[in-house]
């Protein structure tokens, strides 16, 4: 009884094994391949698949979906044979499982040769400027070849990135010293700009304020003018209105004399000639004694005619010139 349990027992393991063969499960967006004998069979797509256990054995899983992949910092030399290190990623995906597993051996390795010999070609032909400001332009250059190149692979290369351009170390202190001097640079005209506006404000400021004040100060000389005028011509028709005589005009004279004489700098007046004809009148009318212009009295005559005798008619049209008495303030 023993051996035939014991072939029972090793007859139901081998089904099991068998059971285990027979059935594969295969996940979403992964793909397996089965081969016969070490021939190439078929792809098996996601879900329950059946296979002959022993016969058929699964070569290769592929996982279907998009892949990234970054590959170290590669050493490229511009078209200025200036030497830049560029990282690179790359995105592809697997639309293919035959041919990304017997067209080429490690597809991985493979598309990061390609990669590194297309980046030389492409960055070769462009100075470090143009490779710096150029990204776009060389992510579109080397996706395209890399898409052409691993098609017959069944790889489909969806994104090419530069995740960095690092020129050498003297570069960058060059760069960098440039970038400072162009930002010093435009500190400065924005500084000369502001300082130059500031400078047009003030002037446009002091110009609408020296106009302002100059329209002001027209505008008071024209009203105090005015003013004037008005009280001139008040003064002179209140006058023509009162019809002074002879005797209020001598009166206003004699009252003008201490305005005439006050202040500490009057060494020295002149009473006009007028003020003579004016004193005749009032003299006759006061009979003051000795005044100068008065009828008959003289002032100040001389013997050699330099000044005319007044005698009750005043200063003759023809006699000699009368100088006018000099009166000190101190």
């Amino acid at each position: 009884m023993a051996p035939i349990v014991i072939v029972l027992i090793i007859l139901v393991v081998l089904v099991f094994i068998a059971l285990i063969k027979t059935v594969q499960v295969i996940p979403q967006a992964s793909a397996a391949i089965v081969e016969r004998f070490g021939r190439y069979t078929r792809t098996l797509s996601a879900g329950l698949n059946i296979v002959v256990p022993f016969i058929d054995t699964i070569r290769n899983r592929i996982d279907l979906r998009e892949q990234v992949v970054p590959f170290p910092p590669q050493p490229v030399i511009t078209q200025d044979n200036l030497v830049v290190n560029i990282d690179t990623v790359i995105y592809y995906q697997v639309t293919d499982a035959r041919a990304a597993t017997y067209e080429v051996a490690s597809y991985i390795q493979a598309i990061e040769q390609l990669t590194v010999t297309t980046l030389r070609n492409i960055i070769g032909g462009m100075d470090l400027e143009r490779t710096l400001t150029s990204r776009e332009e060389i992510n579109a250059a080397l996706r395209g070849v890399l898409d052409e190149a691993t098609g017959k692979w069944g790889i489909r290369v969806n994104r090419v990135e530069l995740k960095a351009i690092e020129p050498p170390t003297s570069i960058q202190d060059s760069m960098e010293k440039q970038m400072r001097a162009d930002r010093d640079k435009r500190a400065a005209i924005l500084t000369a700009e502001g300082i130059r506006q500031s400078q047009i404000l003030t002037a446009e400021g002091e110009k609408q304020s020296a106009i302002l004040r100059a329209e002001g100060e027209s505008k008071a000389a024209a009203l105090r003018a005015e003013g004037e005028a008005q009280a001139i011509r008040t003064v002179f028709e209140s006058i023509h209105a009162g019809d002074p005589d002879q005797k209020l005009l001598a009166y206003q004279y004699l009252q003008m004399l201490p305005k005439i004489a006050s202040g500490d700098a009057n060494k020295l007046w002149i009473i006009p000639s007028e003020l003579n004809d004016a004193l005749k009148g009032l003299g006759g009318i006061v009979n003051i004694p000795g005044a100068p212009g008065l009828g008959g009295g003289g002032a100040n005559s001389t013997g050699d005619g330099s000044a005319g005798g007044n005698g009750g008619g005043g200063n003759s049209g023809g006699g000699p010139r009368r100088e006018s008495p000099r009166f000190d303030t101190d």
